[in-house]
C-alpha cells in the first residue's frame, strides 16, 4: 500500500479519541463499520454536557435555560447542513428525523403518496437497501404505479445506458443509493439528478453511506431529496436527516402530528408551522443533536479529505489481498477509486455466517448475512455474502487480521 497519507494521518493517534478501541486493545478489529461507526470522545462529551448543563425543552419555554436549550439545538442544525452544503437559508431545509429509514418513509407518505396513480413509475436500483425499497414498493401497490428497476453491469455499476423510459413523463421519482452498502459502488448521482430535473422527476437519494465519508455538496448534487444518519458517521444512534429543496417541503405533508408542529388547532381544522417545525412534531432530541453536530466538527477538524484517502488505500490493499486468495469471490469493482470503503465477499463451499464467525472468535467483526437488500442478492446469485467495511481508525494490522480470519475458515473446511 502507498504510503500518501501516512505523513499527515496517524491511526495511532485517531484511535485515542475512541473510548472503546483504546479499551479493546489488540483484540478487536472493528470491521462493521457500514452497519455503525463507533463514537469519539467530543460526540460522547457533548451529549454528556448536554444533560448536565442544558437540558430544557426546545421552543417551549421563556426562561434562559430553555432559550439557551433552543439556541443549541438550531445551533447544531446549521452545523450539519453546513457540512452538507446547505448554508444560509438552506439551512432550514434540514430536519432531524430519527434515521435515514424514517426520512425515507417520511417522504414516501407525505410527498409522494398523493401524487402517484395508476399509469405512473417510480425506479429504484438494483442495488438499493430496503430502507429505500420497501416504501417505494408498498405505494405502488397501493397504486397501481410500475416499480421499475435500474439493473447493473457486471462489475456491480448502475446500467443506466439501458433504462429505457428513466426519464419519461410517467416517472414520478428516482429513488437511488448514493453509495451501495453491499457492492460499495459510488453512483453517479449529479448526472441523474440533473437529467431528472430536465423533465421535472424528484430523486431521492440515500446518503447513508456516503455523508461523513466523503464530501457532499447537496446544492451542487441538486437532488430533491437526501437523506443520512448519525450513527453512521460517528455521532449517536437514534437521529437522523432529511434534507429537501424548499419546494418539495412546502409540498410535503408531515408523518407525524403533534405538538410543536402546530399553528392553530380548532375544533375542525388545523394549520401547520412552516418548515423545519412542522416535520418535528414532538420534544425533539436535543442531546443527540448536540452529539451529531459534535461528531460533524469532528470530522471537519480530522479532515475530510485526509481521512477519505486513508480509506480508499486500506480498501485497495485489502482488494489486492483478498483477490490473492484462491476461492474468494469479490463483489463490486477491483478498483478502490471506484467505490466506498465497502467490501462484500464470499469464500467459495463456506456459508458467510461461518467466515464470521470464525473471525469473530478472532476479534475481527464483519458482517455476514443479506445486509437488507435482497432483491440484490437474489441478482447475484447467493443467500448472503460476508462484508468488511473500512473507516480512519483502521489499519494494515485490521485488515491482516480478516485475512488470517479467512485463511482459517478455509483451512477449518477444507
Amino acid at each position: 500500500m502507498k504510503n500518501s497519507t501516512r505523513d499527515n494521518f496517524s491511526v495511532e493517534k485517531m484511535r485515542t479519541d475512541f473510548p472503546l478501541l483504546v479499551n479493546a486493545g489488540d483484540s478487536l478489529h472493528y470491521l462493521d463499520n457500514a452497519a455503525t461507526t463507533q463514537k469519539p470522545n467530543v460526540v460522547i462529551d457533548a451529549i454528556a454536557d448536554c444533560y448536565r448543563h442544558a437540558n430544557a425543552p426546545i421552543h417551549r419555554g421563556l426562561y434562559p435555560l430553555a432559550e439557551k436549550a433552543s439556541h443549541l439545538y438550531e445551533k447544531a442544525r446549521s452545523t450539519i447542513a453546513k457540512f452538507i452544503g446547505a448554508t444560509g437559508e438552506h439551512s432550514q431545509q434540514l430536519i432531524f428525523t430519527r434515521s435515514t429509514t424514517e426520512s425515507i418513509n417520511m417522504v414516501a407518505q407525505g410527498w409522494l403518496r398523493p401524487r402517484l396513480q395508476k399509469g405512473d413509475q417510480v425506479w429504484l436500483t438494483r442495488m438499493e437497501h430496503h430502507a429505500n425499497y420497501l416504501p417505494w414498493q408498498a405505494l405502488c401497490h397501493e397504486s397501481g404505479a410500475q416499480l421499475k428497476i435500474i439493473e447493473l453491469k457486471k462489475d456491480g455499476r448502475l446500467d443506466l445506458e439501458n433504462c429505457s423510459g428513466l426519464y419519461d413523463s410517467t416517472t414520478k421519482l428516482i429513488g437511488i443509493t448514493h453509495v451501495s452498502n453491499v457492492l460499495g459502488v459510488i453512483n453517479s448521482i449529479k448526472e441523474i439528478c440533473a437529467k431528472a430535473s430536465e423533465q421535472g422527476i424528484a430523486v431521492m437519494v440515500d446518503a447513508a453511506q456516503s455523508v461523513g465519508h466523503m464530501p457532499i455538496d447537496v446544492i451542487e448534487l441538486d437532488c430533491d431529496f437526501l437523506s443520512f444518519s448519525s450513527h453512521k458517521m460517528f455521532g449517536p444512534t437514534g437521529i437522523g436527516a432529511l434534507y429537501a429543496k424548499a419546494e418539495r417541503l412546502n409540498e410535503m405533508e408531515p408523518l407525524l402530528l403533534g405538538g410543536g408542529m402546530v399553528d392553530t388547532v380548532n375544533d375542525d381544522v388545523s394549520s401547520w408551522m412552516p418548515y423545519p417545525a412542522k416535520f418535528e412534531a414532538g420534544s425533539q432530541n436535543l442531546a443527540d443533536a448536540l452529539g451529531f453536530a459534535a461528531a460533524v466538527n469532528w470530522l471537519d477538524e480530522t479532515g475530510m479529505e485526509l481521512m477519505h484517502a486513508h480509506v480508499t488505500e486500506l480498501t485497495q490493499y485489502a482488494l489486492d489481498s483478498l483477490s490473492k486468495l484462491n476461492n474468494i469471490e469479490i463483489y463490486g469493482p477491483v478498483n478502490a477509486e471506484q467505490r466506498a470503503g465497502i467490501i462484500s465477499f464470499n469464500l467459495k463451499n463456506v456459508h458467510p455466517h461461518d467466515v464470521a464467525q470464525i473471525a469473530g472468535e478472532r476479534g475481527v467483526a464483519i458482517r455476514a448475512g443479506h445486509h437488507c437488500c435482497q432483491p440484490l442478492m437474489q441478482h447475484l446469485g447467493v443467500a448472503a455474502t460476508a462484508r468488511a467495511s473500512f473507516a480512519p481508525y483502521n489499519s494494515l494490522h485490521d485488515i491482516d487480521a480478516l485475512l488470517d480470519a479467512i485463511r482459517e475458515a478455509k483451512n477449518m473446511f477444507a
